[in-house]
């Protein structure tokens, strides 16, 4: 049996001087965040919104908390970025020698949303009524140069976090025709499940257990991780993600459709969750326990999960396959085996 590295021309990285991601093949990342927090400082300080009879500037960033990466699939590049940014401005009115302060706070920048739909929320030191006026310009005026501002972010972190990304496949390769993707693909999807004809949703009393058996072409700490990692599980879900990896930790993915807790999580090896599908009876959930078993050349994975309503059984183990293990494999390039 192949050894990793061995016989899946996707694992064999010797054929390139540095012997690394031949083809793009394997999921690379690259942290931005301290970059992110200099280029932020960079953009917000000393940026000035002028208007008649007033002027404003930017002189602190009191908040940056966050993180951001830039992450290569099979030649596709995805980046992830989440920040809380609270801005601190004074400003000066004509004809008044009084310098008046405030802040702008920025709940979520993220690649979930649009730069044009993100909240910016202005407000004035001390409610001060004589700063009105500020705080009226910042609103009209200020806002579109912040916009401005947070999209010159987003670019520069597209072509910063480019570079080296992308590498020149092995000698007569083609490679893959380079992409730039937000973790939505660029669109925004929600799942669509498949849902039972049957009758009987509302009786929970009829539940049964089931269980699948898939194989990846992955180490068990990679399958791990897309199962785990919130980066990695938007990029497969394609969508939002709420994710809190500890036990007793909620998550929700594919639009709230499906959502729950974490029950216990080793680490390469098992998850254990309390998980329910939005159109299932109220409050029932069911326990969905996940092991991974590496082999030498691949990894199995093994679902078992209980208390099912038995009318969503079918449903239940088909949306499995669509949205989890297929949409895996096809994300990070865990597929079929090589016989």
């Amino acid at each position: 049996m192949a050894k990793w590295g061995e016989g899946d021309p996707r694992w064999i990285v010797e054929e390139r001087p540095d012997a690394t991601n031949v083809n793009n093949w394997h999921w690379t990342e690259r942290d931005a965040s301290s970059w992110s927090k200099d280029k932020l400082k960079q953009l917000f300080i000393g940026a000035e919104v002028k208007s008649n009879g007033a002027s404003i500037k930017v002189y602190e960033i009191e908040k940056c908390e966050g993180e951001a990466s830039a992450n290569n699939r099979k030649g596709k590049l995805i980046f992830f970025y989440e920040w809380a940014l609270v801005l601190k401005w004074k400003g000066t009115i004509d004809n008044n020698d009084e310098v008046y302060e405030g802040s702008v706070t920025i709940p979520n920048l993220s690649e979930e949303n649009e730069v044009d739909e993100i909240d910016i929320q202005v407000s004035i030191k001390d409610n001060l009524i004589e700063a009105e006026p500020l705080k009226e310009i910042m609103n009209k005026e200020g806002k579109p140069i912040i916009r401005d501002l947070l999209n010159g972010y987003v670019k520069n972190l597209h072509l910063e976090f480019s570079k080296g990304m992308i590498l020149p496949p092995k000698e007569g390769g083609t490679g893959d025709k380079i992409k730039n993707l937000s973790s939505g693909f660029n669109k925004k999807v929600s799942m669509q499940p498949v849902v039972s004809n049957s009758e009987s949703k509302s009786k929970i009393s009829d539940l049964t257990t089931i269980s699948v058996t898939e194989k990846f072409q992955c180490r068990a700490r990679d399958l791990y991780d897309a199962l785990t990692r919130i980066e990695m599980v938007t990029a497969f879900t394609r969508g939002q993600v709420k994710l809190e990896l500890v036990p007793g930790g909620s998550f929700e993915l594919f639009g709230g459709n499906i959502s729950g807790n974490f029950v216990e999580l080793i680490p390469n090896e098992k998850i254990v969750q309390k998980w329910r599908c939005k159109q299932w009876p109220s409050e029932h959930f069911s326990t969905v326990t996940i092991k991974l078993d590496q082999k030498s050349d691949h990894t199995v994975l093994h679902v078992v999960q209980t208390d099912v309503p038995r009318s969503e059984a079918d449903a239940t183990k088909q949306n499995w396959e669509r949205y989890y293990w297929n949409s895996i494999k096809q994300t990070f390039g865990f597929g079929a085996l090589l016989h």
